[in-house]
């Protein structure tokens, strides 16, 4: 998919156009931002709206996240075991200390 962020409210108007006019390029509206389809379509709408705000729109190419494949086991088993705490205003940090479960610090410095 296309990211497509805005970082001025004349580009975020541009995009709200663009989305309206577009409907079935878009995959999702986030606000200041956009998921289009990764078509050349949605490509020459991402562009057009970075050729007339330049600076002011930042595109990335996303990939969907697959959490079985993505990230590691203990991460996901930290995820679910933590929502299934029992005291739902415990920190994360707190609830891992001293359990098998990553630490936040360890999280932080590892990329998926």
């Amino acid at each position: 998919m296309l990211l497509v962020i805005t970082h001025s409210q004349p580009a975020r108007q541009t995009l709200r156009n663009v989305c309206n006019a577009h409907e079935e390029s878009v995959v999702r509206r986030l606000g200041r931002a956009a998921l289009l389809k990764p078509t050349e379509f949605g490509a020459f709408l991402a562009l057009r709206l970075r050729a007339k705000h330049e600076g002011a729109v930042q595109l990335e190419r996303t990939a969907p996240l697959n959490e079985f494949r993505d990230v590691p086991d203990a991460v996901r088993e930290a995820a679910s075991s933590y929502e299934d705490r029992d005291h739902a205003s415990t920190p994360y940090a707190r609830f891992a200390a001293g359990t098998g479960h990553p630490s936040p610090e360890s999280m932080r410095g590892e990329e998926l």
